[in-house]
């Protein structure tokens, strides 16, 4: 069974008309994208063990074990620079699965690397690879008829990974040494080429002089854009430190472990409540008023030395970002229809979230865990500035996807 899209791609304007002719997504084409989704954005789900790992069994120091992820990271940015704004001239089903393939290839020779160097450059060819496979996940489910709802659901998904993930991969980390992580990474990967070698929806740009005159971003994209990745970089600073917080103050692995589990299976509900208030709540309210709550739970995580805040702040944390990102995403699907600003979701996402691995290990090394808390308060201020240029459009709250 092969799902498509219509081979039209629309490219001007933001009619029904031109939302229909995005296409039809079938059933299994929307399960590639489901997975395509967890894989993509494994880092969001994994960054405290990644780190906590490259810490804990690797022997690194934070600011080393922050900049392995910021490869990465960084990687999938300079990936999805260059591929969102071909989105519509490459075959989407044959790059995600090269994409994802690539991929699991890297994790499984970091499996094997002889020291820090290789692991540096497997960690950045990895993350070029997802960057490319991810941008044409993001950017076939920004030109469906209901991005925001389609949205909503690959963030389920993610939430139903992250229990999943969080909830054996520390145990078997604890087993079988810090190299699980990335034999889990690849499988991860592969799964993922497969399914999208098999049933990624087609994705196929008329080559015609409309492709070539898709039109520039309005401003309020550039602005949007921007606050997504001031969210990132704060979800991404505080994330990869959350579990060391936890165990350098004492809490314990168990509890530290049921607090990452109790996180994934609250980070079910944002995605589709989100999808629930698409036309109940203004957009532009929630965007706004996501970087806030972001960082008064940055703050609780950072300064409190008892379990239970740290345990309450942390198990909603990832939640604050998913909600917020799913009307930004449907926002932002809305105003550019060609598809191109949302296949760009990891460069928004990840040139946040490189810098925050780095930049928290570097705060971290240099002034304790209380720095993030502070830092993540001046992030939030630029978050909001850039969320409120979306304000300006009106047509956008409520809107139908």
């Amino acid at each position: 069974m092969k799902a498509n899209l219509s081979s039209a791609v629309p490219v001007h304007g933001d009619s029904a008309a031109e939302a229909d002719a995005a296409g039809q997504l079938g059933t299994l084409g929307i399960a590639a994208l489901m997975i395509a989704h967890c894989a993509g954005m494994v880092d969001l789900v994994a960054l405290p063990v990644w780190v906590g790992t490259l810490i804990g069994a690797y022997g690194l120091d934070p600011q080393q074990a922050g900049l392995l992820a910021t490869l990465f990271l960084s990687g999938a940015v300079a990936s999805s620079l260059f591929f969102s704004p071909r989105l519509n001239r490459l075959p989407a089903r044959t790059m995600a699965a090269i994409g994802f393939g690539i991929a699991a290839l890297a994790f499984l020779g970091v499996v094997s690397a002889g020291g820090y160097p290789a692991m540096a450059v497997l960690h950045t060819v990895a993350g070029l690879a997802v960057g490319c496979a991810l941008s044409f996940t993001h950017g076939t489910i920004g030109r469906s008829r209901k991005p925001h709802r389609l949205f909503a659901i690959a963030g389920l998904a993610l939430g139903l990974f992250a229990i999943a993930f969080l909830g054996a991969t520390p145990g078997l980390i604890a087993a079988h040494g810090g190299p699980t992580l990335f034999r889990v990474f690849a499988g991860v990967m592969g799964v993922a080429a497969i399914a999208c070698a098999f049933a990624f929806p087609s994705l196929r740009a008329e080559r015609n002089t409309a492709v070539a005159e898709e039109p520039r971003f309005e401003r309020a994209v550039w602005f949007g854009m921007l606050g997504v990745g001031c969210m990132a970089l704060t979800q991404a600073m505080l994330f990869s430190f959350v579990q060391r917080i936890g165990l350098d103050r004492g809490f314990g692995l168990p509890a530290v472990t049921a607090t990452l589990i109790a996180l994934g299976f609250v980070n079910l509900f944002p995605a589709p409540v989100a999808g629930l208030l698409e036309t109940r709540i203004a957009g532009s309210r929630v965007v706004q008023a996501g970087p806030v709550a972001q960082a008064v739970l940055a703050v609780i995580i950072t300064q409190s030395l008892a379990f239970a805040p740290y345990a309450l702040a942390t198990s909603v944390f990832a939640a604050v970002m998913i909600f917020t990102h799913t009307f930004a995403f449907g926002m932002l699907a809305r105003i550019d229809r060609t598809g191109r600003a949302v296949a760009a979701t990891p460069a928004m996402l990840m040139t946040g979230a490189a810098i925050g691995p780095v930049l928290g290990g570097t705060l971290v090394k240099q002034s304790g865990y209380g720095s993030l808390g502070i830092a993540a308060v001046l992030v939030t201020i630029a978050a909001v500035l850039c969320f409120s240029r979306l304000e300006r459009r009106p047509t956008l709250s409520g809107a139908q996807a």
